[in-house]
């Protein structure tokens, strides 16, 4: 068959502007982003400095705490050390150290009940050094953060302590009236500290602390988003890790020191860590990383963790899917230490169950586990860790975990 001249133009044209097409439409659909590089850093989130003069390493033994009022004192019989200063101090001397001992973020959080926090305002002379001496001493390999531990001893109606951190201003949690009901709402309303939300942490909780979990809401769901299943290098709250899962909350595991003196005297016990997974160190970033609930606690300082579920990594949120791939990597740099090899991983589910278990042929200091789950009725998933020496901590235990990693909901209510 013979095309005129014309017909042939025509084609050719046709064919020009379909082509135009398909690149301009390419053009103006980019490509996905990729996905966010994550960075391990390790961590203090729970000391107390000199304010929290009450009671801490700054006294000789036994010591005992008074409250006056809503303010919290030494007891009469208490004795200060002579040479006080060299075990406990402000927050300038706690974050020189910890950066010195290789820190990668430190949390300062004293008692808001203090005589030194009184009266409450955001501009008490306390309250302004801590929050001064964080930024200055955040540089390019070290992050410094303030906030305070709400520590409702009283109720009515609950009790417990919680860590809010990069919040401008605090309460005094012995005050009348400032129970947790009350907290909760203020800590959904309360500014952040310049760069960074706020974020909070349940402190070494009972199992039916808080009033049984109760009082809560999406919002402040999304604020109190740690738990510490270690405090002061004991892994022992486990338990209420898991019944604040099943109330509900969406809590990732961390650990605190709860040190009540400087860094390098607490050195002998505190060899627990607090890790996040962040995008770079800076204040936002380990924010944001709290904030997301990348993080978990480990009885030691250098095990490296990271999952992902069906390519979302720990911490998230997925869409109620009934097929989830995981692919979790776990590895130790501390590779002349055989206590530090990896001997065991599982998954855990709802109540605590445990849905399945991976040992390595041979333990080894870097270990890498896929597996796939079916499932459509549980509301989130998490991992744990085990090595051949339990840990860095006194009294290491191999038969118990030594990581808790933070869980991935899965979007079912």
């Amino acid at each position: 068959m013979k095309y005129s001249k014309s017909s042939v133009k025509v084609v050719i044209v046709i064919a020009i502007v379909c082509a135009l097409w398909v690149l301009l439409g390419r053009r103006s659909s980019p490509p996905a982003p990729s996905p966010p590089m994550y960075h391990i850093y390790a961590g203090n989130t729970h000391s107390h400095t000199a304010y929290t003069w009450s009671h801490g390493q700054q006294w000789k033994n036994p010591q005992r705490m008074i409250v006056v009022g809503s303010v919290s004192q030494p007891g009469p019989d208490n004795v200060l050390k002579p040479n006080w200063e060299k075990d406990q101090g402000p927050p300038a001397e706690h974050f020189a150290q910890a950066k010195a001992m290789g820190y990668d973020f430190y949390v300062t959080t004293d008692h808001s009940q203090e005589a030194a926090f009184q009266p409450v305002s955001p501009t008490n002379a306390a309250w302004l050094d801590t929050q001064r001496a964080a930024a200055l001493a955040t540089c390019s390999n070290f992050v410094a953060l303030a906030g305070y531990e709400h520590s409702e001893n009283n109720g009515p109606g609950a009790k417990g302590h919680i860590n809010v951190i990069n919040s401008a201003e605090y309460l005094n949690a012995e005050a009348p009236g400032i129970d947790i009901p009350y907290f909760y709402k203020w800590l959904e309303t309360v500014r952040p500290n310049g760069d960074g939300p706020v974020v909070a942490s349940f402190n070494h909780p009972g199992p039916r602390q808080y009033n049984d979990w109760a009082y809560r809401d999406p919002q402040v769901t999304d604020i109190i988003t740690m738990l510490e299943v270690i405090n002061s290098d004991r892994g022992s709250h486990y338990q209420a890790f898991l019944n604040a899962l099943d109330k509900g909350w969406k809590v990732s595991p961390i650990s605190g020191g709860d040190n009540h003196g400087l860094p390098a005297m607490a050195n002998t016990r505190n060899k627990a860590r607090t890790f996040v997974l962040a995008t770079n160190l800076t204040k936002i970033a380990i924010l944001d990383a709290m904030k997301h609930r990348r993080t978990y606690a480990a009885l030691e300082r250098t095990i490296q963790c990271r999952y992902t579920v069906n390519g979302q990594i720990m911490g998230s949120t997925l869409d109620a899917p009934t097929h989830f791939n995981f692919d979790v990597s776990i590895s130790d740099p501390d590779t002349n230490n055989p206590g530090k090899k990896i001997t065991k991983l599982d998954i855990v589910k709802d109540g605590g169950a445990v849905v399945e278990t991976y040992s390595p042929p041979s333990p080894d200091y870097c270990v890498r586990w896929t597996t796939a789950i079916d499932d459509a009725t549980n509301r989130y998933f998490f991992v744990r860790v085990w090595n051949a020496r339990g840990g860095d901590t006194a009294g290491a235990d191999p038969s118990q975990p030594v990581a808790w990693l933070a869980p991935v909901w899965t979007g079912r209510q």
